[in-house]
């Protein structure tokens, strides 16, 4: 059995559902999640705000979610998954434990939440790359990690925008201006905004003392089990496209 032939019709099947426009309820949902959004109270739209930009500039400029571990080296793509697999449970773990510790908290720890949860997400993509040997010393490669994280947090425009950008990497990344010449502030806003719109209801009942425990923990889990999917596939499709050259 050719394993990688398997992991390539995963792919495409996977790709069309980046592809596929979002189910009506779901559009629905987000227009009521737009109405939701204008009723937040304004520090709630701030902290999300602030998070976002210092994590895009960190990713970007800092070593914060590096690690010391070099690239993976010397192994096939199915024993890769089967690393990020791991990482992606042991992650899930924390995500749900962190979530349920600020959602009993009430809105204070559930401001607190979002930058905490953004930083195991970068922590996470940072191993994931590290998993399938690139190297994030490379500049480019942190704003391959930048484009893994916004296509699982996005709409359906971005979404597909960002799917053509990561499939034509070689391509996208020339078009990046180098980390000397990048402008500092980057482009955060869109992270901002496309984020923050994938702060559902869910994650504002988060808020909610005592009750804001479960719900941050279910939350917590199951956007870090979206983020491992996506950060998979991504790192599988780069994979397999230097394999063949």
């Amino acid at each position: 059995m050719n394993i990688e032939k398997d992991i390539e019709k995963e792919l495409r099947e996977w790709e069309r559902k980046i592809l596929k426009r979002s189910p009506l309820y779901k559009r629905a949902a987000k227009r009521v999640q737009g109405q939701i959004n204008r009723r937040i109270p304004e520090k709630v739209h701030t902290a999300v705000t602030n998070a976002i930009r210092n994590m895009v500039k960190a990713t970007l400029f800092s070593n914060e979610y590096t690690t010391k571990k070099p690239a993976v080296a010397g192994k096939k793509l199915e024993e890769r998954d089967e690393l990020l697999l791991e990482r992606k449970k042991a992650y899930k773990k924390t995500a749900m434990v962190e979530g349920a510790g600020t959602g009993a908290g009430g809105i204070l720890l559930g401001l607190a939440d979002f930058p905490l949860l953004l930083g195991i997400k970068m922590r996470f993509l940072f191993e994931a790359a590290r998993i399938y040997g690139f190297d994030t010393r490379d500049h480019q490669e942190r704003i391959f990690l930048l484009h893994v994280f916004l296509l699982a947090f996005s709409s359906d425009e971005v979404r597909r925008e960002t799917y053509l950008a990561i499939k034509n990497w070689e391509e996208t990344k020339h078009k990046w201006p180098s980390k000397e010449t990048m402008n500092d502030d980057y482009d955060w806003k869109t992270f901002q905004i496309t984020y923050r719109d994938h702060i559902d209801l869910v994650k504002l009942l988060q808020m909610v003392p005592g009750f804001g425990a479960i719900v941050g923990a279910y939350a917590n889990y199951n956007l870090l089990d979206q983020l491992g999917d996506t950060a998979m596939n991504c790192y599988r499709l780069r994979f397999l496209q230097e394999k063949k050259g």
